[in-house]
């Protein structure tokens, strides 16, 4: 009954501030723009002019699953940006302000707090790039050539655990520190030095959480589930149950000894 009284709480709080809107519309934008840059750029171009004439600017056409995962990129650089931004306010922002205090005296648990709260983000975050993959999908059909939807399910589910992660590491970091800009600045540093450590050993830690993306488009090359795609995801899976334990344990410490 607690869980669902927060979980709601949190869903009107979206609704309130609009999230519900302006999240997923972002996702759409991040999702839809990059193949539609590349399809058009050429037409755009020759419309414009400015290039000497008898000119051409010829750009190849990816294949329909490289167009798609142009928008797996975006997500990887301006969605990881997004998540962070929308989730580090989340605990940290009520514990800074009291809030946390007075719902956990009534009393709340400490995981119903925590879980409860990372599971309306993630419906958020769920729901918005799944709209933002969808529109995507439908784009890169009607200009590159046609993807399976079972295929775009696949890379639904396997890419939304990336952003589980991303979202499990803001919330952890929300139970770490009480200030919000302090856990953004602290989950892109872990995001940052995540992609720095998988640049220089990628051939060592061939299932290393960044390496989910090169896997994805693996699979959608070959139509078939890389081996190396189940090992990256359940070591992810693994991170997100380490880490929501992590953050159960210091929220309760910190919060006990306050």
């Amino acid at each position: 009954m607690q869980w669902t009284t927060i979980f709601k709480k949190e869903m009107l709080e979206y609704a309130r501030n609009y999230s519900w809107i302006w999240v997923p519309i972002v996702f759409i934008i991040l999702a839809i723009m990059d193949p539609l840059t590349t399809y058009y750029l050429p037409k755009i171009l020759d419309t414009v002019g400015g290039l000497p004439e008898g000119a051409t600017f010829d750009i190849p056409q990816p294949p329909p699953a490289q167009a798609l995962y142009m928008s797996l990129s975006e997500f990887s650089m301006f969605g990881v940006v997004i998540v962070v931004l929308i989730t580090m306010g989340t605990i940290a922002g009520e514990r800074q302000s009291g809030v946390a205090e007075l719902v956990l005296v009534k009393p709340v648990g400490y995981f119903t707090y925590i879980s409860s709260k990372w599971a309306a983000k993630l419906l958020l975050i769920w729901s918005s790039y799944i709209v933002g993959m969808l529109a995507s999908w439908y784009y890169v059909n009607l200009l590159f050539g046609e993807i399976a939807f079972t295929t775009v399910v696949q890379v639904i589910l396997f890419y939304g655990l990336w952003l589980t992660l991303v979202t499990t590491i803001t919330i952890f970091f929300n139970t770490l520190v009480k200030t919000p800009l302090l856990v953004g600045f602290l989950s892109i540093a872990v995001m940052i030095a995540m992609s720095v450590v998988n640049s220089v050993f990628s051939h060592r830690l061939i299932w290393f959480p960044n390496n989910l993306s090169s896997y994805i488009l693996q699979m959608m090359d070959t139509g078939t589930i890389p081996t190396d795609l189940w090992a990256t995801a359940l070591i992810i899976i693994g991170l997100i149950v380490v880490l929501l334990v992590a953050a159960l344990f210091t929220f309760r410490t910190r919060e006990m000894a306050n």
